[in-house]
């Protein structure tokens, strides 16, 4: 399949903006099998805060194919980021941001009785923190959408000089970055969703 990318000489200043391609992670290595008190969760995120990818994952031919027409390919700091990447470029230098991490997920304080796997706690901390404003101390969704604009400035700076980029960063915080693009006039031009390895092309105009 064609990736309908055209590959862009990059650092032209006379060049229309290249795509910008935010990618989603890889399968982290922490099972979800299990079911987790409010403080189990907190814990389970810290974890997964801090781990990589599960080991031996194959990329889709489809983003390689992306990232071997991009002008450039950074990531977030985070383990399981960088470590996607690492998949893609092999030893290639690439930068590391802290502005694309993702979004804080701490859980409501629901009593211990209630026990939820880790993707039903992810959607209720979520939504907790998204429209209760429940951030115990961390970054708050004002924050964080604050933090996303930059990440887009950062990103069609990148983009500036014809060369497509390519982002790899995180489900939520990747949304997040996509509502600014959009808000600096940028389209999505095409779209894979946001489980592991998916992709969204974004588009200037």
């Amino acid at each position: 399949m064609d990736s309908g990318l055209t590959t862009r000489p990059h650092g032209d200043a006379d060049a229309s903006p290249g795509a910008i391609i935010l990618a989603r992670h890889g399968e982290p290595a922490l099972s979800r099998k299990v079911r987790l008190t409010a403080a189990g969760y907190r814990e389970f995120w810290a974890r997964y805060e801090v781990g990589g990818i599960v080991p031996g994952q194959a990329p889709p031919d489809r983003l390689r194919r992306f990232v071997a027409e991009c002008g450039v390919i950074v990531s977030s700091t985070r383990l399981r980021a960088i470590e996607s990447a690492r998949t893609l470029v092999g030893e290639q230098v690439f930068d590391h941001h802290d502005v694309l991490i993702e979004a804080p997920l701490p859980p409501p304080n629901f009593p211990s009785w209630i026990k939820l796997s880790p993707r039903i706690w992810g959607f209720v901390a979520r939504l907790w923190w998204w429209y209760f404003d429940h951030h115990e101390g961390q970054e708050t969704r004002a924050e964080a959408e604050a933090r996303a604009d930059r990440a887009a400035a950062l990103l069609i700076g990148l983009a500036s000089g014809g060369g497509n980029v390519v982002v790899l960063a995180h489900g939520f915080f990747n949304h997040l970055v996509g509502r600014a693009l959009k808000r600096r006039g940028w389209r999505l031009a095409e779209s894979e969703g946001y489980k592991y390895w998916s992709m969204r092309r974004f588009e200037r105009g």
